[in-house]
């Protein structure tokens, strides 16, 4: 991987490499994403998806908008009232813009009513939420008003949530893996018994859901923090915070888990004696925040994305006019390889090309002069290596694939 700068800013970076945009007129905490801020969002969203896949989730689709009732049922209402955007129909109804997405998810489980042999079911839904931040409390990706998220919930008996947790840990590991993360602090972000107000349900319910996250911490034999107070409202969590090489931390994924919001909803399963059964839910985001991932990865990479996550795979620049049809051609089989392509084809001097091709930190420059359109072949300049080499266009695809 490249260099690392000290102290590298997503804000700056995404500026440079053209990946969003604020606008006066959209409004603060709002960003727009470009071609390539949405090509990154897009292979990730697009991975996490692909690991989920394999592990039996479902997708399903959900309105942004959802009567008060939904949120007081859940107690999002009562508790998050002040952050939540509202509309009012001309019917006099009145709507929240959802702030999350799980009591949404519920109501598609509560649908029918479902078997033990149904369950685990797992629902996975990328949408964005809406809070209402203050404008002081604004930065950059970090904390922004319409948030993407990467959303998950398991419903699932109580003596199958170890099992899903450890599935969602796998995706974790796989997921931020595959980006860099390799070194891990965990926490266990527990309920705080003396001020059992802040929280839905009993104590003997926070016990049972704490515990099963000791097992599963215990199980990964893995070292964790207990620290009390910083559970959700609904449930305790298992937080994943990163190391990079420069010792800097990034607070990433999450898994909570819940017994608290299945109550209010009288969520159950029949179960083998033909009874109704209480069950438990896994709230799992893997990136959590899409713009907050996109903002920590610039940071963690300096802008040096892995090649899988890079808005631009590979830039095509020629020498001169002459080698340009041949240049498109290739750029044309490229992109029917599904590698993400653009081209530079300006009237200016190769140095220039590559110089400013560089500053936007591309993994691989192809480079196309008189020599190469003869030959059929191509110049490759690796980003990370700083190596140059000659290919054909076949063992170029079979490298990068």
């Amino acid at each position: 991987m490249s260099e690392i700068p000290a102290k590298p800013d997503h804000r700056q970076l995404g500026q440079e490499l053209d990946l969003f945009v604020f606008s006066d007129l959209v409004g603060s905490g709002l960003p727009l994403w470009t071609p390539r801020g949405t090509a990154i969002r897009d292979a990730a969203d697009k991975l996490v998806w692909e690991l989920r896949q394999r592990r039996g989730y479902q997708k399903v689709e959900i309105p942004h908008l959802t009567k008060k009732d939904l949120y007081e049922t859940s107690g999002h209402w009562t508790k998050f009232s002040d952050e939540l955007f509202k509309i009012t129909s001309r019917e006099g109804h009145l709507f929240a813009v959802k702030p999350m997405n799980c009591p949404h998810h519920i109501e598609i489980y509560r649908r029918r009513p479902q078997s033990y042999r149904d369950l685990p079911i797992r629902y996975a839904n990328t949408t964005m939420v809406y809070r209402d931040e203050q404008t002081g409390e604004l930065g950059g990706l970090t904390r922004v008003r319409s948030i993407t998220q990467d959303d998950a919930h398991v419903f699932c008996r109580a003596d199958q949530a170890k099992s899903e947790i450890e599935k969602v840990w796998q995706i974790i590991e796989e997921f931020y893996g595959a980006v860099g993360f390799d070194k891990w602090q965990i926490r266990l972000s527990f309920h705080d018994s003396q001020k059992m107000e802040k929280y839905l349900g009993t104590e003997i319910d926070w016990q049972k859901a704490e515990n099963v996250l000791r097992e599963v911490v215990h199980d990964r034999q893995v070292n964790a923090e207990e620290v009390a107070g910083e559970a959700a409202f609904y449930g305790p969590k298992i937080d994943f915070t990163a190391i990079d090489p420069l010792g800097r931390e990034w607070q990433l994924a999450t898994i909570q888990l819940d017994v608290n919001v299945p109550e209010r909803f009288d969520l159950t399963c029949i179960n083998e004696q033909g009874e109704k059964e209480r069950i438990m839910m896994v709230h799992c985001a893997i990136m959590g925040s899409i713009e907050r991932f996109v903002a920590t990865v610039l940071e963690f990479t300096g802008g040096a994305l892995p090649i899988w996550l890079a808005p631009v795979q590979t830039m095509i620049l020629s020498v001169s006019e002459k080698e340009v049809a041949y240049a498109e051609r290739v750029a044309t089989e490229l992109r029917q390889a599904n590698i993400r392509v653009e081209t530079n084809f300006d009237n200016e001097t190769l140095g220039k090309k590559i110089r400013g091709a560089k500053l936007q930190k591309i993994p691989y420059l192809l480079i196309i002069g008189a020599a190469e359109a003869v030959a059929g072949n191509i110049t490759i300049e690796d980003r990370d290596t700083g190596q140059s080499s000659k290919s054909s266009v076949s063992d170029f695809l079979s490298r990068f694939k």
